[in-house]
């Protein structure tokens, strides 16, 4: 699965057009098309030992961009808010090639391959992330530049990419901007030629260099199951090592109910195992979080999480959040 600002595939793609809300762009003709979303929400959050804390805050805006002249797609996206949390960011910034027989060429700027949740919150089922993506000593990367190559038919996709960093010390939404120090490299491979089944494993690795005084491998392996039309479980484990003693192992499991009606459900727990990391700690998180979709543009999300570590004690989150999407 090419991300392309989504990290979901196969059935939970299904599941959010019930959770979330509508997935199709707007046609302008047929070359141009223009989709995006809106996220607000109200975020409380209280920390034992510590007074509560909440906010109101626009979490993000998004508008993107398609051209398609066949047999090249360009896609370029703005984003807010951006790298300093308040100018407006050029998020996806690419041009992908069809060479045919299932093969395509991608340059530019985009989204990693690893992570099972979504960048994009609408595509997201939850307000938080799970520790896979937040937890971890590096957690799963973002968006940076480069080229890469990618496969995909009926039952299997893979891919590999040669970046200008995996992680970066700017920001999630772009990378280091140069090869010679620290260049990344990503691969995924991608099963679904069961029914109901999704297999995938990943993997990331940046060079020695740059920022970071030695190389840092990532691996993340997800699958997920359709139990019913209703019902699907998914789980994700991710292993990243820093390479100077520091190293972290992180989950995630989860259950999907989406009976026939406008809500929808997501029972996840996740928790993280940093090694020897400074300023880290073991935890646990436990969340639920009901969708209700209000139209196909327009749903309010929320959701209880607890967070039970190790040693700082205990943390519990509660938000609302409004998704309008086009």
């Amino acid at each position: 699965m090419t991300q392309q600002s989504f990290r979901f595939a196969g059935w939970a793609t299904a599941l959010l057009v019930l959770a979330s809300t509508a997935s199709a762009d707007v046609k302008l003709n047929d070359n141009f098309s223009v989709g995006g979303y809106t996220v607000g929400s109200y975020q409380y959050t209280k920390v034992d030992g510590s007074p509560a804390s909440d906010r109101f805050d626009l979490d993000a805006v998004k508008t993107a961009f398609t051209a398609s002249f066949k047999p090249v797609t360009g896609v370029v996206s703005l984003y807010y808010p951006g790298v300093d949390g308040n100018d407006v960011t050029v998020l996806d910034a690419y041009a992908t090639y069809d060479c045919g027989g299932g093969y395509s060429i991608t340059g530019g700027k985009f989204l990693s391959y690893l992570g099972y949740e979504a960048f994009d919150a609408v595509n997201m089922t939850q307000i938080t992330y799970g520790a896979p993506t937040l937890g971890s000593m590096f957690s799963i990367p973002a968006y940076h530049s480069g080229v890469r190559i990618d496969y995909s038919d009926s039952a299997n996709s893979f891919g590999l990419a040669l970046v200008d960093s995996v992680y970066s010390p700017y920001s999630i939404f772009k990378g280091d901007g140069e090869l010679i120090h620290n260049g990344g490299f990503e691969a995924y491979y991608k099963y679904t030629g069961t029914e109901n089944l999704v297999l995938w494993a990943g993997l990331a690795y940046d060079t020695k260099g740059g920022f970071q005084p030695h190389s840092v491998l990532t691996l993340d392996f997800w699958a997920q199951y359709n139990i019913s039309k209703e019902v699907f479980i998914a789980g994700e484990v991710a292993n990243t090592d820093a390479g100077f003693g520091k190293e972290s192992t992180s989950w995630l499991a989860e259950v999907g109910y989406a009976p026939a009606g406008p809500v929808s459900w997501i029972f996840r727990v996740s928790g993280d195992s940093p090694k020897t990391a400074v300023g880290a700690d073991k935890y646990v998180q436990y969340t639920v979080c009901p969708t209700y979709k209000l139209t196909d543009n327009l749903s309010i999300r929320a959701e209880y999480s607890y967070y039970d570590y190790d040693t700082w004690g205990a943390k519990s989150f509660v938000g609302v959040q409004a998704l309008f999407k086009f």
